[in-house]
């Protein structure tokens, strides 16, 4: 079975290993720690500070499997020469219609997807509305609160 592909810019990988390092040298030691001070409060079964420890544990090793997945599937977004069309890892504009403000956003990954520092995923509905439009170019955005419409303002 063929694993799904993560899209991501460069940056956004580096940032991914750099977390990894961290979850593996530090983290983990960190919880371990937990682990033997919560062992020698005594019964296990009753000893809610070795549950969280343990429940820890299996978070920080979830993740570190995830980012691992993550690297290991990791499609590098290249940079696209043609700027007038929007598309992974292009900053657009655009301002919703008829006097909405503008609004700027880099379309990256699901895995780098943070819109409140202004990246949101290639899968989300905005995204799939306004890529492969261009300046000056309409759209009509489906959101949950219902349709919006957009105009594409900047793409770079």
């Amino acid at each position: 079975m063929a694993e799904e592909k993560h899209y991501m810019t460069l940056e956004g990988k580096e940032k991914l290993e750099k977390e990894l390092e961290f979850l593996k040298t530090e983290r983990r030691k960190e919880v371990v720690e937990r682990i033997k001070v919560a062992r020698s409060f005594g019964d296990l079964s009753e000893n809610s500070e070795y549950d969280s420890a343990k429940e820890e544990q299996a978070f920080v090793e979830g993740r570190i499997q995830q980012i691992e997945t993550m690297i290991r599937n990791a499609e590098i977004i290249e940079e696209d020469k043609d700027s007038s069309v929007v598309s992974l890892g292009k900053k657009v504009t655009f301002k919703e219609l008829p006097d909405g403000e503008e609004e700027q956003y880099v379309i990256v990954g699901r895995a780098e997807a943070d819109p409140l520092e202004g990246k949101i995923s290639n899968e989300s509905p905005m995204a799939q509305s306004l890529i492969g439009k261009g300046t000056g170019d309409q759209v009509i955005v489906s959101t949950p609160g219902g349709d919006m419409k957009v105009e594409i303002t900047e793409v770079q």
